[in-house]
């Protein structure tokens, strides 16, 4: 997983899968667009507007914690 901010344009990216592949974009909200991959699998999701919408003080540094035994 990746997550891009771009503070020029004030869009957040998550990017949930990292294999290249051809998306379609979706738009769920003025502000939300999913990018749909291989079997309607979500690939990656923009959030515009960022700042405004989010908390991004909260997100950033990102902390994560892997647990063992947790299968896909």
């Amino acid at each position: 997983m990746q997550i891009i901010y771009n503070t020029k344009s004030d869009i957040l990216y998550i990017r949930l899968d990292e294999l290249k592949q051809d998306v379609i974009n979706q738009r769920v909200s003025d502000d939300v667009v999913l990018d749909i991959g291989k079997e309607e699998k979500i690939i990656g999701i923009e959030i515009m507007d960022a700042s405004s919408r989010l908390d991004l003080k909260s997100i950033f540094p990102v902390e994560y914690q892997i647990t063992a035994g947790v299968t896909a």
